[in-house]
């Protein structure tokens, strides 16, 4: 597979053309069935709008075209990053402090590889999660293996969606309806998606 160092170098300019912070660049996939997957966000909302995610389409299609860095065919995938958002960046960590988190390890630290709590805040390379039943834990941003925010209430309503166009008001009512998503399913879901 293409080395993501090279895809990010390629990609992160034209985000950054238009105003955009590049979140993450995965690629995954076996053969035949490879997706590079950019999330950007406009700064000040933290969100993108359909035609910012066909306009950054757009232009990494162009250089992808031109530089040829995948051998194989691939789908491209261009998004916000979501709610329940990675945190790739220590800004991203900082950014999204009193909010909850699952941090999953690159080597375990204390003999746990998961940690899920409150985001504290950034010092330095330094992050702080407040783990219910244990308190504060300190960590160097190095020990992240990949994390994203936890889907809360308290999320959902700090992010509100830019627009509300084409969606029906009886869908936008029904949102107390949403059931608690099986923990073990997601980070089932996440693991697999990491290969």
């Amino acid at each position: 597979m293409a080395d993501i160092a090279k895809l990010t170098a390629l990609i992160a300019p034209e985000a950054e053309a238009l105003g955009f912070d590049l979140v993450r660049v995965k690629l995954f996939g076996g053969a035949g069935d490879i997706t590079l997957q950019v999330m950007a966000e406009r700064p000040d909302t933290r969100q993108l709008t359909i035609d910012d995610c066909a306009e950054l389409s757009r232009r990494i299609s162009d250089v992808m075209d031109a530089e040829d860095p995948i051998e194989s065919e691939y789908r491209l995938e261009v998004s916000s990053p979501g709610i329940d958002r990675p945190l790739t960046r220590l800004k991203d960590f900082a950014d999204w402090a009193d909010y909850e988190a699952r941090i999953h390890l690159a080597a375990p630290i204390e003999g746990r590889k998961v940690l899920t709590g409150t985001l504290k805040g950034v010092e330095g390379d330094w992050i702080t999660i407040d783990l219910p039943k244990h308190g504060l834990m300190t960590i160097g941003f190095e020990q992240v293996g990949n994390a994203k925010l936890v889907l809360t209430d308290a999320l959902i309503a700090a992010t509100r969606p830019l627009s509300l166009d084409g969606v029906e008001e009886e869908e936008i009512e029904d949102t107390d309806d949403i059931e608690d998503t099986d923990e073990e399913a997601l980070e089932s879901a996440d693991i697999k998606d990491e290969g």
